[in-house]
């Protein structure tokens, strides 16, 4: 890859410049798309059968893992839909997508209103935790009350990334906005049933094993891979909370959202969501064109990185606080010395 501003002439594009520069790899090819969105969901539905069927539990459980991978690959072409960087006039795309978000726990609506919201304050504090892990200062920290302690810690926690299927998809994004307002988010209480349906039918007509292989295993491990995927690209160590009155979109996507490093074969079943700088910068970029976008801006191809090797999962979950005074995020221990 090029490095950051290679002619020392040329001063580094910023805000709108940086961002125009980014335009033309925001057009789609529908042939393109749709190449990728039917090649993976046949995948799919194959690997899917393969869990049902196949007469030996280590294939199904082969079979199993392999849907998991293909569901997050196929979840962020939902994600691209969602942000109309793909097939946003096809009928057919409309009712695919519809149906994956039913059977994957993301109602359009309560996904669309937080993953909005995120999009549109990264980089920010923000302890609500409205489309994404919430962020808390040290100093508020210092004079927060236990109960709100308690619930920060557990929001953050590795077990709830890891719970994902549970504690984010089932709860956060379908039981909680139907919860709070059933009239505009009823699409909650129709994915949760499309769900829970579809589990018994599996398990009444093929029994547990097969409604553990072809459901509860591959979508939990789905969601929690994607949960710490989207956890670990806001959260490292180098991530930035900008001041509010300078906090500007352009530098929210490079200094608050990171590039995970993988293998082409980890970047092709994530979507190639780990060039998620670029994505933050232009959301209609199609996931296809990620790599290209980098490739081709120079201001892109400085990312702090990251990736999904121990020591750096480690690192994550160790990021929990933002310290305003050293401008870096630290450990709660930190915090505690830092108070003393």
């Amino acid at each position: 890859m090029s490095q950051l501003n290679s002619n020392p002439r040329e001063e580094p594009r910023t805000g709108k410049d940086l961002i125009n520069a980014t335009v033309p790899f925001a057009k789609e090819s529908v042939r393109t798309s749709w190449l990728q969105v039917g090649s993976t969901f046949t995948m799919l539905v194959a690997a899917l059968l393969g869990a049902g069927l196949a007469p030996w539990w280590p294939l199904q459980l082969m079979f199993s893992l392999l849907s998991a991978l293909l569901m997050v690959r196929s979840f962020i072409f939902y994600h691209d839909y969602m942000h109309r960087a793909i097939l946003v006039r096809s009928r057919v795309a409309w009712f695919l997508f519809r149906v994956y978000s039913a059977l994957s726990l993301t109602p359009p609506r309560s996904w669309k209103d937080t993953h909005n919201y995120h999009h549109g304050h990264v980089g920010q504090l923000d302890d609500s935790g409205t489309g994404a892990f919430p962020v808390m200062t040290t100093k508020d920290w210092a004079q927060a009350s236990w109960t709100t302690k308690a619930n920060y810690r557990i929001t953050r926690h590795p077990l709830t990334v890891l719970a994902g299927y549970l504690t984010i998809f089932l709860f956060s994004l379908t039981l909680l906005p139907f919860i709070k307002d059933p009239a505009r988010n009823w699409g909650g209480l129709v994915s949760l049933a499309g769900h829970v349906g579809l589990i018994a039918a599996l398990w009444i007509f093929g029994g547990f094993s097969t409604a553990f292989f072809v459901m509860f295993l591959p979508i939990a491990v789905a969601s929690t891979l994607g949960s710490y995927l989207f956890f670990a690209q806001h959260s490292y160590k180098g991530m930035k909370i900008l001041p509010e009155e300078t906090w500007s979109y352009h530098e929210a996507a490079l200094e608050s959202s990171s590039f995970m490093q993988l293998s082409k074969v980890m970047h092709w079943f994530t979507g190639n969501i780990g060039f998620h700088h670029v994505h933050h910068l232009n959301v209609r970029i199609p996931f296809y064109r990620l790599p290209e976008t980098m490739d081709a801006i120079p201001e892109l191809q400085s990312p702090v990185i990251t990736s999904l090797k121990p020591r750096d999962i480690l690192e994550s979950f160790r990021c929990c606080l933002w310290d305003e005074d050293r401008q870096q995020t630290v450990t709660y221990r930190e915090a505690a010395r830092l108070a003393a």
